[in-house]
């Protein structure tokens, strides 16, 4: 009897200590209604904007219109790695992206593995997921090649994973595209200046296929896709100031295809903490902005400045007056006229060029320099036109090729001019300088080797050598830090980024790119 009263006492107690978690939400049971799916869909969005910082940056380090900038040499050695192709493969830039991907590959899985699409909003979640799977997908094989195919949640026992062909990725992006498009779910904006669509559109999955079409030379299948992009009425090329298309001035314009929001919040600013404003604006510590009425933001780290290749490159296409690129970027003394000069005794990575689409004004940065409310922009029409300029020539439409150049080339005040690949790959150059996408189409066209093979030799300093008392005296010169011809510049190696060396120390089935 005492025993079973001692069971007794020790269940109740065991009862009484038994108590369910509060806030916890339970893995294997969520996903299950309407709004836990949307919870679900809505976090690659905040994924993919949180990659940002590390895409842009390795990007346009990459690529031959920027040097990689900041106050003095190895301000920024990782991010000078990448621009010189002296980077290894425990680039940190490099590795972030790699991972970003995977995490956003990771959120669509889940959604593809555990939302039943069994009502419209749940069928969307899903159509969403297999974009930005897809979207990370692309980026994936067109910079490393084979990588490692996740098509699903995985066991730990597939943890360690080989990578898959090419082919086999190429093929998972356009099933992925293909069924989101085809889902009818996919939102379409109401009308081609509706500002209040800004999910993952039709069109948009359209473009991204009709890239991957490009980049494996289907240029049939490309063409169609994205002449329906063209038909659909739904985008145009931005006709307000042209140096306002990337600035808060011009968010969800009609010409742009996807932006990640960022909202002022006086109470919460921290929200909207990015590097990328500050990164990208001038080297403001070493500028004397006195004369600028305070209207450009007065912190900033000089990096992705402005190569003179590239401006070279519009004067001879635009003239030293053109319009774009006028709106596009500034000399130095078009920039002292603006008030802002090189303070004396001063000096930055500088050739005497500043990014003026990409320029940092007070009125976006309220609650500090660290902050921006300015959204970031990730694709917009001008793109589409290009990729379809060079999907119809290559698939014999001459006409459409046309039609697609010079409607860029009619924003920009440029004159109608015949479509060839040369012409397309210049404007293309041009119009989308320093927004990402330069690096993988020189790759693409097998002309990365030629444009950076000296990359890095040297490095451009623009200096005021003169005293407190002494009038300005201003110049460039180039300095020469890498002596070693092997240690710097585009080799055949770099046509495929290294897997990252993370990667192959906690995989044994991983295998390195060649040569590295």
């Amino acid at each position: 009897m005492l025993g079973a009263l001692l069971i007794l006492a020790g269940t109740s107690c065991e009862d009484k200590l038994d108590i369910p978690q509060k806030g916890v939400l339970d893995f294997s049971t969520y996903y299950k209604t309407d709004e836990q799916a949307q919870a679900a869909a809505d976090a690659l969005y905040i994924q993919l904007k949180g990659t940002y910082y590390n895409y842009t940056m390795m990007k346009n380090a990459l690529s031959d219109d920027v040097w990689a900038g900041g106050g003095g040499r190895n301000d920024n050695a990782e991010l000078e790695g990448c621009n010189e192709y002296s980077f290894g493969s425990d680039q940190s830039f490099i590795g972030g992206v790699w991972e970003s991907y995977y995490q956003l590959i990771y959120k669509a899985n889940v959604i593809l593995g555990r939302v039943e699409p069994d009502t419209d909003l749940k069928k969307k979640a899903c159509a969403e997921a297999k974009f930005f799977r897809a979207f990370a997908y692309f980026d994936l094989v067109s910079m490393w090649g084979d990588v490692p195919l996740v098509d699903h949640e995985l066991d730990k026992s597939e943890y360690q994973l080989a990578r898959s062909p090419k082919a086999d990725i190429w093929a998972l992006i356009e099933r992925d595209l293909t069924e989101a498009i085809n889902s009818g779910l996919l939102e379409e904006k109401k009308s081609v200046d509706d500002k209040t669509t800004w999910r993952v559109t039709k069109q948009l999955a359209q473009a991204i296929l009709g890239k991957a079409y490009l980049w494996q030379e289907k240029f049939h299948e490309a063409a169609v896709v994205l002449n329906e992009v063209r038909a659909s009425g739904k985008y145009k090329l931005y006709d307000g100031n042209y140096e306002d298309i990337l600035t808060y001035k011009a968010e969800y314009n009609c010409e742009s295809m996807l932006e990640s929001n960022r909202i002022f919040d006086a109470s919460n600013s921290m929200d909207e903490f990015s590097f990328f404003e500050v990164m990208n604006h001038w080297r403001t510590d070493k500028l004397d902005m006195s004369g600028s009425n305070n209207q450009f933001n007065g912190t900033g780290w000089g990096f992705m400045v402005p190569q003179k290749k590239l401006y070279d490159a519009f004067v001879q296409e635009e003239g030293v007056d053109g319009y774009r690129l006028n709106q596009t970027m500034k000399t130095y003394d078009q920039i002292t006229q603006l008030g802002v000069k090189v303070a004396k005794g001063q000096s930055l990575i500088n050739e005497g060029y500043f990014m003026w689409k990409r320029r940092f004004s007070n009125v976006e940065s309220p609650a500090g320099f660290w902050c921006s409310y300015n959204n970031y922009r990730w694709m917009r029409y001008a793109e589409v036109l290009l990729l379809a300029a060079e999907a119809n020539l290559k698939d014999g439409n001459q006409s459409e090729a046309d039609a697609c150049l010079n409607e860029v080339r009619q924003r920009a005040r440029l004159d109608a001019k015949t479509a060839t690949l040369d012409a397309i790959k210049l404007e293309k150059r041009l119009e989308l300088c320093s927004e990402y996408t330069r690096y993988q189409d020189i790759i693409r066209w097998k002309d990365a080797e030629a444009l950076l093979k000296d990359q890095g030799e040297r490095t451009p300093i623009l200096s005021n050598k003169a005293g407190k008392d002494e009038p300005d005296n201003v110049a460039v010169e180039y300095i020469q830090y890498n002596k070693d011809k092997t240690r710097y510049g585009f080799k055949e190696r770099h046509y495929l980024l290294p897997i990252p060396a993370k990667e192959i120390r906690l995989n044994p089935n991983m295998e390195q790119n060649a040569g590295w």
